[in-house]
């Protein structure tokens, strides 16, 4: 009879393994904590020298309510939840699709194509936001002859009188953040759908399933802890993206995270800077809430091993 063993960890290495967790978890929450009673509290306590007053100061809700209502923080919240969905939508779709048809290709062009988006997605933002400035700020003047020109010029003219500004459009800003953050996902998603035998795929097609049926049908149920970890973080990224969104986004269409330094760019007042923690600790409790919903679809994926049976 076969029997298993476990191996036991020494009680030096748990000790120190369990220190330096509890280290880092101190390290990680406790700023976010301080933030948080930071925001609640009057800026006479929540600036001052003494942590107790920040602890045991007066609650007051009156940041929160300058920062949604009197700054309109609603509105750059809404701007962010339409650029997000966005493009969380468009890089699972494309995302998907592509990932599926790269783990299940063994030619050298999948592979270089894997390394070619690679390569795109290390490069810094700043290089690649100033590819795409002169163009928005420019789009009417580029886009012209098409409105101009005998032979599109009449279909173009059905949509709009003039040509588009790119500049501070979201669904412009949607596609820049799906190119630029689409080879992660499309990374992300091949991993996950290596990671299921062609057995699977084999076994539908030969059920009399076609290549998308045996896709939909049999694959993607299997694959939903994949899809929810990589669609989180492709809403991450869109959802904490400042440089993109500072640069090719106007006043009315700013999302939240570069909307923050309306806060500290008047004089800088107690009330300022408190307004500005108020803001941040806004932007952080949906990403909690989001962990919190889907915490185990996100385990499960992160997880994720071979598909057996």
């Amino acid at each position: 009879m076969a029997t298993t063993r476990t191996l036991a960890h020494p009680l030096w290495l748990k000790l120190t393994s369990n220190g330096f967790l509890m280290l880092w978890l101190v390290a990680a929450i406790f700023p976010l904590l301080w933030i948080t009673l930071m925001s609640f509290r009057a800026p006479v306590d929540a600036l001052s020298a003494h942590p107790l007053d920040v602890i045991f100061g007066k609650t007051t809700f009156d940041h929160y309510k300058a920062v949604w209502v009197t700054h309109g923080f609603w509105r750059n919240f809404l701007n962010s939840l339409m650029i997000t969905a966005g493009v969380v939508t468009i890089s699972l779709t494309v995302g998907t699709l592509a990932g599926y048809a790269l783990a299940r290709a063994n030619s050298n062009l999948a592979f270089w194509l894997l390394i070619m988006a690679l390569v795109f997605r290390a490069l810094p933002h700043s290089v690649l936001v100033t590819g795409y400035l002169p163009p928005f700020l420019n789009s009417r003047e580029l886009l012209a002859p098409l409105w101009e020109s005998g032979l599109t010029g009449w279909l173009f003219r059905l949509f709009s009188d003039m040509p588009p500004t790119l500049y501070g459009q979201p669904w412009a800003i949607i596609l820049v953040l799906v190119a630029i953050n689409q080879p992660f996902t499309i990374w992300m998603m091949r991993s996950f759908f290596m990671n299921i035998p062609t057995e699977l795929d084999e076994a539908a097609r030969v059920d009399g399933c076609t290549h998308f049926g045996a896709f939909w049908r049999v694959i993607m149920p299997v694959m939903w802890p994949g899809v929810i970890t990589t669609g989180l973080f492709s809403f991450l990224l869109a959802y904490n993206d400042y440089l993109v969104t500072a640069l090719l986004l106007d006043a009315q269409s700013q999302t939240m995270v570069p909307a923050i330094s309306q806060f500290l760019n008047r004089d800088t007042r107690a009330s300022d800077q408190i307004e500005a923690i108020a803001a941040a600790v806004s932007i952080t409790a949906p990403l909690f809430l989001l962990v919190m919903v889907f915490q185990r679809q996100i385990v499960s994926g992160l997880t994720a091993g071979a598909v057996k049976g």
